[in-house]
């Protein structure tokens, strides 16, 4: 798959569930709708796109949410999607809170590796961020993952002025310590934030220069994955720190993903509207050419960038749990 400016596309963000058991604030607004139950794709209607889609050229799959380990049985779609022929990496996106049960059976079905959210490494603040979430089973959950092999174990944190900027440099000291990979993010706007994030916003290009104040960094090689970080690492640490900048560095140029919601459209951008509505083809029976015709004609229409600015959310979606992020 190759779209209209020249990007190869060979990875797919899948969305299982638009549910979650953590409510973050900018992430999932009060008030949210989520999608109907029978909209929602069967795990045998994922896996038929995703064999569908490899035969175009995709590689490599994320399986995100909402929390994806929600979903009853995620190992068992591990497993199936690991069996298709073409498919070279499964990862994760997750909050943690379920990883201490799951790692295991989640590395035996075929998981390659891990990326945990984890906005604070205060209780406190981690319970207000996330409306109630347990800060020691999240890193529980990362230790679970490590011993399994289920890495580089990767952590995003999206920096919020106000809530968790003073923990820039707290959580730059565990790659210090331990061979994990810290990711820091702008906050994006989205309908359900917009005002929140305007007034929290924090450039990465601010975060840098406050972990430079523990010394210097070092440009490192890319971790392992498909995401567009940019990474350094302190001289003689055995963990990374990265950069994801949407706002303030745009990467759209080395776009190489599509989404797919759980309720079956193929999202060209993450940051704009234009779908593929891939759920009524496949469910009124349609056959593997007429879905892959359809995909390839409607990747067309994938944008050449995104247009987020500060305040600004260039698109409707109202929370990342409706797409995956």
């Amino acid at each position: 798959m190759r779209d209209p400016f020249g990007r190869d596309i060979d990875y797919l963000r899948i969305s299982v569930t638009d549910r979650c058991n953590l409510r973050c604030i900018y992430c999932i607004p009060e008030g949210m709708e989520w999608i109907e139950k029978a909209d929602i794709l069967s795990y045998e209607e994922i896996e038929r796109l995703v064999r569908i889609l490899g035969r175009l050229g995709l590689r490599r799959l994320r399986l995100t949410g909402g929390e994806p380990t929600v979903r009853r049985q995620l190992p068992r779609l591990v497993e199936m999607l690991a069996a298709i022929e073409g498919t070279e990496e499964i990862s994760l996106s997750t909050n943690g809170l379920k990883l201490t049960e799951l790692a295991a059976p989640l590395r035996r079905a075929g998981l390659s590796r891990v990326n945990v959210s984890l906005d604070s490494l205060d209780e406190g603040c981690f319970r207000e961020i996330t409306r109630g979430g347990d800060l020691r089973k999240v890193l529980a959950g990362i230790e679970a993952a490590e011993k399994e092999g289920l890495l580089p174990i990767k952590i995003n944190v999206v920096v919020m002025r106000g809530k968790n900027d003073g923990e820039i440099t707290d959580f730059a000291l565990l790659t210090q310590q331990r061979p994990w990979n810290v990711r820091f993010i702008e906050m994006m706007p989205l309908e359900g934030n917009v005002g929140e994030q305007e007034a929290r916003y924090v450039s990465t290009d601010e975060v840098r220069r406050s972990l430079e104040a523990l010394g210097g960094l070092e440009p490192a090689e890319a971790v392992r994955g498909n995401g567009p970080a940019t990474y350094f690492r302190y001289p003689g640490a055995p963990g990374t720190v990265g950069f994801i900048s949407p706002l303030n560095h745009n990467f759209c140029d080395r776009c190489n993903r599509l989404r797919l919601t759980a309720n079956g459209r193929l999202r060209l951008c993450l940051f704009g509207d234009n779908e593929i509505d891939l759920a009524t083809p496949l469910r009124a029976g349609r056959g593997e050419e007429e879905i892959a015709e359809k995909v390839l004609g409607g990747l067309m229409a994938k944008p050449q960038r995104h247009y987020l600015e500060l305040g600004s959310t260039a698109s409707r979606l109202i929370a990342l749990s409706q797409v995956g992020g």
